[in-house]
Parts: C-alpha cells; structure tokens; sequence
C-alpha cells in the first residue's frame, strides 16, 4: 500500500503517514526500524505494510516507494 509521509520525529523513529484517502495513520519505531531507512521527510512517498483493520489497524513497515 502507498502512502505519503505526513511527521517523523528523529528522536522516537515515530510518525505518522497519510493514506491516499487523507486518513492519517500512525506508526511506531518497531515499523521504521523494519524498513531499514535513516530519516524520513514530510511529503516523501512511502510503501507500508499493515496488519488489521479499523481501529485495529497498524503499520508494520515503512520504507521508501521505488518505482
């Protein structure tokens, strides 16, 4: 699934990313670390796997979308 950076912060490696909808949808440390990226900017698209759904849904990988 595709999405767009929306905030990083270096410190916690935590964020959010924003679904092409609009719907924000948070991600923690465990997420960034399995993408293996360095930094993270607002506005960069990403590719993230998530598991569940609704309220139960989380990201479980973020890395840069390649093309």
């Amino acid at each position: 699934m595709q999405a767009t950076a929306y905030t990083y912060d270096p410190e916690s490696r935590t964020g959010s990313v924003l679904l092409d909808d609009g719907t924000p949808v948070p991600f923690g440390a465990p997420a960034f670390d399995a993408g293996g990226l360095r930094l993270l900017r607002p506005g960069q698209r990403v590719r993230i796997e998530v598991e569940g759904a609704g309220e139960e849904r989380r990201i479980t990988l973020v890395t840069l979308q390649t093309f």
